[in-house]
C-alpha cells in the first residue's frame, strides 16, 4: 500500500513521456555531427596506421631479403673458388696421370668408373671431359656435351694461362633428359713436368644446383631466387608454382621484354628495391672475376608478394581494428552522455512546470499505482465519474472504469511492457463511453512507478457515430430493407419494408416473426452460412401467418464487430413471381439444353441415359476463377456476375443435346453427347476462342473426360477433375484430358 507523503517532490517522478528529455532536430543533427566527424577521423587514422604498418613490414622483409642475398652472392663467390678447386684437383688425380701416362682400355675404364661416382655423389657436377693438347675429345662422361669446344686463344701458343689456372666459361644451356639445363664449365690445363701441355679436363657443372645449395642461406627455402645475366636473360630460377606477373619464368627468356622497367632499375642502381603495387623486388649485382680476366656480371633477384605480407599481418590488423572499435564506442558513449546530461538538466525543469499543472487542467486525470489502485484523480474526473475525489481513493481501476477481466490484464501487460495502451470502454451504470488512455510514468531507482490514466467522455460522439452507421447502411438499398442485430430484432427500416410487413411507426418487433416458421427453423443454419460466407441468399415462401402475399427473394449481408461477431445483418427483399409459374417443369418452360442445371439435375440425366449413351459421351468441366480475382470474401459477387457472363456465352452457341451444370462457385459441367475425345477438345477450343472475343478468357482451364465403362457419374466427375488439374498445372497449356477413349 502506498503511503502518502506530505511533501511531493513531482521532478523525481516522470508521469508521462513530456516530462523525460526530449530529443529536439538540432540536438540530433548537433551529435549526428560529432559522431559522423568522429568516425570519419577513426576510420582515417585506422586506415593510415594499417598502412604505415604493412608499408613498414614491407621495408623490413625486404631488407631482410636483401640481406639474404647480400649472403646467397658470398656464398656463391666462394662456390666458384671452390668449383676452382675441385678441377684442379680432378686434373692432378692419379687416374687421369695414369691414363695419360699408358692409354690403355684398362686405365680408361678405371677413369670412367671413378668418374661415375663423383657424378652420383656431387649433384651439381654434369660431366668430365679430358682433351688431348690439340683440343680434341679424348674421354667423356656423357654425350651432353658433345658440341662443346675448347676456345682457340686457349689452344693458342700465345696463351699464358697455364699450370694452376681455370678457365670459367659464360652460363649456356643444355638439353639434358629432354629438359633445358643452365650450366658453366670450367677447364683446367694438364701439364708436363717441362710445362708442355700433355692436355685439358673441362668439369661442366649445373648453375641451379649450384644456386639450389646455397639457397638454405634464405630464411625460408621455398623464397624465390632468380639469376638474370648482364642482358637480362634468366639463367636460373624458372618454372615457378606462382610467378609474378610480368616477371620471365622460362630458362632463357629476357626480363628486358617482359618487364623493362624493373631492369632499367635493376642496370642504373646494381642493387636495392623496387617496389609495386603487389610486391617488393629485391636485387644485387654480382661480378665473377675468373682467372682469365674477363669480368662477369650476374644479378641475384627475389621478391616478396605484398598478399603474403598481408596475411601475416591479418592478426595486427584485427587488433587495431577492434581496438578503433572500442575507441569508438567510448567516444560515442562520451559524447552521448554529454547531450544527455544537458537535455536532463533542461527535462527537469520541464517536469516541474508540466507535473505543477496537471491538475489544474480542464482533461480527466487519475494517478494508479502498479497494484491497480487509484491514488489521485483530479476534479474533472470525478465529475465525470459521477463521484467525489475522496470516494475514488484507493479503488480499483478496473472497477471504476468497468473494465473487463481480460481488458484489464492488457492493461497491466501494457504497463509492464512501458507501452501506452488505448481502448475505448463503456461504463454500465451510467450508460457512459469514454476514450482511455493509460501511460506508464518513467521508472528509476530514486522513484516509485505510477500508471498516468486520462480519458475523456465521447457518449454524444459514440451515439452520433452509431446512429450515422446505421442510417448509412440502411439507404445502401433500394429495395425493401432492415437492419437487425445478431438475434434478428429490428433496429431500423426503410419505407418499402415498413409497408411490404404492414408494420405499424416505429414497430420492434423480432424479423423473424414477420418471415414465418421456415425461416425460424432454418435460422440456426442462415447463421451459419453467414459466418462462412458473409451473406446469405434464400427464397422466403408466403403463408397465411406472413404478412405478405407473394413469396420474397432474400439477401440477408453480415457486418462484423471488432471483435469478429455478428454486429448488424442487413436484410433485403423483392418480390418473386407466383408460386404456380415457379413450380413448372423446366422442359414446360424451356428446352433442358438451353438452361443452366444444377449438378443434382445433370446426374439424375445422365443416369437416365443408356449404356451405349453413355459410352458415346464426354465430360467436361471448366475453372472459370482467375488466379487472384478473388481475394476477399467481398469479391464474390464480382466472380458470380463474371459466372454469370460466361453462361450467357455458353449458351448462346450450344449444340443440341448439350448439357450445363453448376458443379460449385467458379466451376461448370457440361456433358457432351455422341462426342469422342477429338470433338471434344474442338468444342473446348471453340470455347476459348468465343471468350477470347469477349475478352473473357482469362484465367480459364479446361478437363475433358471420357467415359469408362460401368461407370459412375461422381467417378466420371473425379476423372474430370483430374485433368482440369493438369490444366492448371502445365501453365501456358489450359485444356487437357484424362481417361478418353481414341477417336473412331
Amino acid at each position: 500500500m502506498f503511503k502518502r507523503y506530505t511533501n511531493k517532490n513531482v521532478s523525481k517522478s516522470v508521469l508521462i513521456s513530456t516530462q523525460d528529455i526530449q530529443w529536439a532536430r538540432q540536438h540530433v543533427l548537433a551529435l549526428s555531427s560529432q559522431l559522423l566527424v568522429m568516425l570519419l577521423s577513426i576510420v582515417i587514422l585506422t586506415v593510415l596506421l594499417l598502412k604505415l604498418g604493412e608499408r613498414r613490414l614491407q621495408e623490413d622483409w625486404a631488407d631482410k631479403r636483401y640481406s639474404e642475398i647480400q649472403t646467397v652472392g658470398t656464398l656463391a663467390s666462394d662456390k666458384i673458388n671452390f668449383l676452382q678447386f675441385r678441377t684442379q684437383a680432378f686434373a692432378k688425380a692419379e687416374l687421369v696421370k695414369q691414363y695419360l701416362a699408358n692409354p690403355s682400355e684398362a686405365q680408361r675404364h678405371k677413369l670412367e668408373e671413378n668418374w661415375d661416382i663423383l657424378l652420383n655423389n656431387i649433384p651439381e657436377l654434369l660431366g668430365l671431359t679430358l682433351f688431348d693438347p690439340q683440343g680434341n675429345p679424348r674421354i667423356s662422361s656423357t654425350d651432353a656435351f658433345s658440341n662443346v669446344t675448347i676456345p682457340e686463344f686457349i689452344l693458342e701458343a700465345s696463351n699464358t694461362m697455364g699450370g694452376n689456372d681455370t678457365y670459367y666459361s659464360n652460363i649456356q644451356f643444355v638439353p639434358i633428359n629432354g629438359k633445358l639445363t643452365p650450366y658453366v664449365y670450367q677447364l683446367a690445363w694438364i701439364e708436363n713436368n717441362d710445362q708442355s701441355i700433355r692436355g685439358y679436363l673441362v668439369t661442366y657443372n649445373s648453375v641451379s644446383e649450384i644456386l639450389e645449395s646455397i639457397k638454405p642461406a634464405f630464411f625460408n627455402h621455398n623464397s624465390p631466387l632468380l639469376l638474370i645475366g648482364s642482358k637480362g636473360v634468366l639463367y636460373a630460377g624458372g618454372n615457378q608454382q606462382f610467378p609474378m606477373k610480368r616477371l620471365p619464368n622460362t630458362l632463357g627468356s629476357s626480363i628486358i621484354q617482359s618487364y623493362p622497367e624493373l631492369w632499367q632499375h635493376m642496370a642504373n642502381t646494381h642493387f636495392g628495391q623496387f617496389h609495386t603495387d603487389s610486391g617488393t623486388f629485391v636485387f644485387l649485382k654480382v661480378e665473377v672475376a675468373p682467372q682469365d680476366a674477363e669480368v662477369r656480371e650476374y644479378y641475384l633477384l627475389s621478391y616478396i608478394r605484398h598478399e603474403d605480407i598481408a596475411a601475416k599481418f591479418d592478426h595486427w590488423r584485427y587488433m587495431l581494428i577492434c581496438f578503433s572499435l572500442i575507441i569508438t564506442a567510448l567516444a560515442s558513449s562520451l559524447l552521448v552522455l554529454k547531450h544527455r546530461f544537458y537535455l536532463e538538466s533542461t527535462a527537469n525543469s520541464n517536469s516541474i512546470n508540466l507535473a505543477s499543472v496537471l491538475f489544474n487542467s480542464n482533461q480527466n486525470c487519475l494517478i494508479v499505482n502498479t497494484s491497480g489502485r487509484i491514488i489521485k484523480a483530479n476534479l474533472q474526473a470525478a465529475n465525470t465519474l459521477s463521484t467525489s475525489i475522496e470516494s475514488l481513493f484507493e479503488r480499483s481501476l478496473q472497477r471504476v472504469l468497468s473494465l473487463e477481466d481480460e481488458q484489464y490484464k492488457q492493461l497491466t501487460e501494457a504497463m509492464r511492457d512501458n507501452v501506452t495502451w488505448k481502448q475505448v470502454v463503456n461504463l454500465n451504470n451510467d450508460n457512459c463511453t469514454i476514450s482511455l488512455c493509460c501511460q506508464p510514468s518513467y521508472k528509476n531507482k530514486h522513484s516509485e512507478q505510477y500508471w498516468l490514466v486520462t480519458f475523456e467522455n465521447i457518449t454524444e460522439l459514440t451515439q452520433a457515430k452509431h446512429q450515422a452507421y446505421r442510417y448509412q447502411l440502411l439507404s445502401e438499398s433500394a429495395v425493401a430493407t432492415a437492419l437487425t442485430d445478431s438475434s434478428g430484432q429490428l433496429l431500423k427500416y426503410n419505407l418499402k419494408f415498413k409497408n411490404l410487413m404492414a408494420l405499424a411507426a416505429d414497430s420492434n418487433v423480432n424479423i423473424l416473426s414477420l418471415l414465418g416458421k421456415d425461416i425460424t427453423k432454418q435460422w440456426a443454419d442462415i447463421n451459419s452460412r453467414i459466418s462462412l460466407q458473409g451473406k446469405w441468399k434464400g427464397q422466403v415462401i408466403a403463408s397465411s401467418e406472413t404478412p405478405f402475399a407473394t413469396s420474397l427473394k432474400a439477401n440477408i449481408r453480415s457486418e462484423h464487430s471488432v471483435d469478429g461477431e455478428h454486429e448488424y445483418f442487413i436484410c433485403t427483399f423483392e418480390n418473386l413471381l407466383p408460386q404456380t409459374a415457379l413450380k413448372q417443369l423446366p422442359n414446360q418452360q424451356t428446352p433442358l439444353s438451353s438452361m443452366v442445371l444444377q449438378l443434382s439435375e445433370l446426374e439424375l440425366h445422365f443416369n437416365t441415359l443408356t449404356e451405349s449413351s453413355r459410352e458415346q459421351t464426354c465430360l467436361l468441366i471448366m475453372d472459370i476463377n482467375p488466379e487472384g480475382l478473388i481475394s476477399h470474401i467481398s469479391d464474390i459477387d464480382h466472380l458470380e456476375q463474371r459466372q454469370k457472363d460466361i453462361e450467357m456465352q455458353l449458351l448462346i452457341d450450344l449444340p443440341t443435346g448439350f448439357q450445363i451444370a453448376h458443379w460449385r462457385l467458379g466451376s461448370l459441367v457440361i456433358l457432351l453427347p455422341l462426342s469422342d475425345s477429338v470433338q471434344a477438345h474442338k468444342y473446348a477450343m471453340s470455347i476459348m476462342d468465343r471468350l477470347e472475343q469477349n475478352e473473357l478468357n482469362e484465367g480459364i482451364n479446361i478437363g475433358i473426360s471420357g467415359y469408362l465403362e460401368q461407370q459412375s457419374f461422381e467417378h466420371y466427375l473425379s476423372n474430370a477433375e483430374v485433368a482440369l488439374r493438369r490444366a492448371k498445372q502445365t501453365g501456358n497449356q489450359n485444356i487437357c484430358q484424362a481417361f478418353t477413349r481414341k477417336a473412331r
